[in-house]
C-alpha cells in the first residue's frame, strides 16, 4: 500500500471523540449496548425471514437484505471505536483507514439504492397491488441485490481510486474516531481543494439526490393512495411511516458530513458517531416494532427454538 503511493506516512492518529473521562464511560456502554442490540435485532430478522414461510415476500426479503448491511455496518467503526476510548494512542495504519473508507461507501451506497428499491416495492404494494407478486417476483428481487451490491462496490472504489496514490508525508492525525472520506484527504500533501469538491459531488449530492428521490417517491404514493380511496392514505401513510423514519435518521448525517467540502465543526464527529451506532440499530427496531407479521413470525422462531432442546 505505501509502495502504491509513494507515502512516507504508514498509520494515523485517530483523535477520538473525547478526552473525559466520564464521557468516554458513557460513549463506552451506549456503543456496547446499541452494537450488541443491533447486531442480535438484525440477526434475528435475518434468520427469522430465511426461517418462516409466512415471510417470504419481496418485502421481507429486501428487509432481511438491510438487516444483513446493517450487522456490516456495526462492525467496520464501532468495535475499533470502542476498544480505542480509553488507549492514549489511537493508531489505526494506513491499510486499516482505506479499508475503513471502502467499507463505509460501499455498505453506505449500497443500503441507499437498497432503500429506493424498498420504496419502489412499498410503490407496487399499495398502488398497483394485482400486479405485485408479478412485477416484484423472486428473479427482480435478486437482481435488486446485486445491482443495489455492484452499484455500492462500484461506488467505493470509484471514490479511493482518486485519493489512494495521495503523497502523506506528514500531517496524520485524523480528527475523529474513525478514517473518513474528507479528513483523510485533507492529510495530502499536496492541493487537494479540487478533489474536496469532487468527493463532494460524488457523495454529497449523490446522498442529497436518493433522499429527495425517496421523499418524492411516499408522497407520490400517499397522493395515488388519497385518489383512489378516501380512507387509504391513513393506512398507507402508517405503512410507510416507518420507511420514511428510516430514511430521514439515515441520510440526515450522510448529507450533513459530505454535502459540505470542508468539514471543521465538531458536531461531524457526533452525527458520524449516530450513524454508525443508532443507524444500524433503526433497521430491527423501527420495522420489527411496527410490524405484526413480523413480531408474529419472532414469537414462532422463538418458540421452535425453546422446544429444540427440550425435544433433543
Amino acid at each position: 500500500m505505501d509502495g502504491t503511493n509513494q507515502s512516507v506516512v504508514s498509520e494515523f492518529i485517530l483523535m477520538g471523540l473525547t478526552d473525559s473521562w466520564v464521557i468516554q464511560i458513557f460513549l463506552f456502554v451506549f456503543a456496547s449496548v446499541f452494537s450488541l442490540a443491533s447486531m442480535l435485532g438484525n440477526s434475528l430478522i435475518v434468520l427469522t425471514v430465511a426461517s418462516d414461510s409466512h415471510l417470504q415476500s419481496p418485502m421481507y426479503f429486501l428487509l432481511a437484505n438491510l438487516s444483513f448491511i446493517d450487522m456490516i455496518d456495526s462492525f467496520i467503526v464501532t468495535p475499533k471505536m470502542i476498544s480505542d476510548l480509553f488507549r492514549k494512542h489511537k493508531i489505526i495504519s494506513f491499510g486499516g483507514c482505506v479499508s475503513q473508507i471502502f467499507f463505509i461507501h460501499a455498505a453506505g451506497a449500497t443500503e441507499m439504492v437498497l432503500l429506493i428499491a424498498m420504496a419502489f416495492d412499498r410503490y407496487i404494494a399499495i398502488c398497483k397491488p394485482l400486479h405485485y407478486l408479478t412485477i416484484m417476483n423472486l428473479r427482480v428481487c435478486i437482481s435488486i441485490v446485486i445491482i443495489s451490491w455492484t452499484i455500492g462496490i462500484s461506488h467505493s472504489f470509484l471514490q479511493l481510486a482518486f485519493v489512494i496514490k495521495l503523497p502523506f508525508c506528514g500531517p496524520n492525525k485524523v480528527d475523529s474516531f474513525y478514517c473518513d472520506l474528507p479528513r483523510f484527504i485533507r492529510l495530502a500533501c499536496t492541493d487537494t481543494y479540487r478533489l474536496q469538491f469532487l468527493v463532494t459531488a460524488n457523495s454529497g449530492f449523490i446522498s442529497l439526490g436518493a433522499f429527495f428521490i425517496l421523499i418524492i417517491s411516499y408522497i407520490v404514493i400517499l397522493i395515488t393512495v388519497r385518489q383512489h380511496s378516501s380512507g387509504g392514505s391513513s393506512k398507507a401513510l402508517s405503512t410507510l411511516s416507518a420507511h420514511i423514519s428510516v430514511v430521514i435518521l439515515f441520510f440526515g448525517p450522510c448529507i450533513f458530513v459530505y454535502v459540505w467540502p470542508f468539514p471543521t465543526f465538531p458536531v461531524d464527529k457526533y452525527l458520524a458517531l449516530f450513524d454508525s451506532i443508532i443507524t444500524p440499530f433503526l433497521n430491527p427496531t423501527i420495522y420489527t416494532l411496527r410490524n405484526k407479521e413480523m413480531k408474529m413470525s419472532m414469537k414462532r422462531l422463538w418458540s421452535q427454538l425453546m422446544r429444540s432442546p427440550s425435544m433433543s
